[in-house]
């Protein structure tokens, strides 16, 4: 009975440690420049393994930057530069992480964010990073549109895995089983 209860309590732990959260940045409105990006960030827990949607227009760009680039608005020398109009940014270390659009004007205006990342359970690689799901409906290109409306998505991200982790909760209590009955 032990080894079922200690078996048991190691695979709830890696359950439990197998979620991440998408955060789609500035909610509804996107990566646009008269979301107010301080107060989205505000209150939310970003850690290892969380990835940032960033969903714009082509009037725009993600640059993920320095501080020193942050505060300056300067995307010269980028440590990565996105014009897609659906960017994931996975979360791969803990500490401040950069973002502005590399429209100067838009930066000016306020088209930037600052994250800090918590180490959360472990550091991880961008491969080990979750996918966002996979939509039923094909993802439409890029507005040009700047008055369009981002479709509506939670307020503090979503978690992705759900499924997944029951599935290696269950394979867990069955391998705990079996491995009980055979030893």
């Amino acid at each position: 009975m032990g080894k079922l209860l200690l078996s048991f309590l190691i695979g709830l732990g890696l359950v439990l440690t197998c979620t991440a959260t998408v955060y789609p940045v500035g909610d509804t409105a996107g990566w646009e420049i008269s979301t107010d990006f301080d107060s989205w960030a505000k209150g939310k827990n970003f850690k290892v393994g969380d990835v940032l949607l960033f969903q714009y227009s082509s009037l725009h760009t993600v640059d993920v930057v320095t501080k020193d680039n942050y505060d300056n608005c300067n995307a010269t020398g980028a440590l990565q530069s996105n014009s897609g109009g659906n960017t994931s940014i996975p979360l791969t270390t803990a500490g401040n992480k950069y973002f502005i659009c590399g429209t100067l004007s838009h930066c000016l205006g306020g088209m930037k964010l600052q994250v800090s990342v918590n180490a959360g359970a472990q550091e991880t690689s961008p491969a080990g990073a979750p996918l966002p799901p996979k939509s039923p409906d094909p993802v439409p290109a890029p507005s040009t549109d700047i008055n369009k409306t981002l479709p509506t998505t939670p307020s503090l991200g979503f978690s992705y895995s759900a499924r997944d982790s029951l599935l290696f909760a269950w394979s867990c209590i069955f391998g705990t089983l079996l491995w009980t009955v055979i030893i």
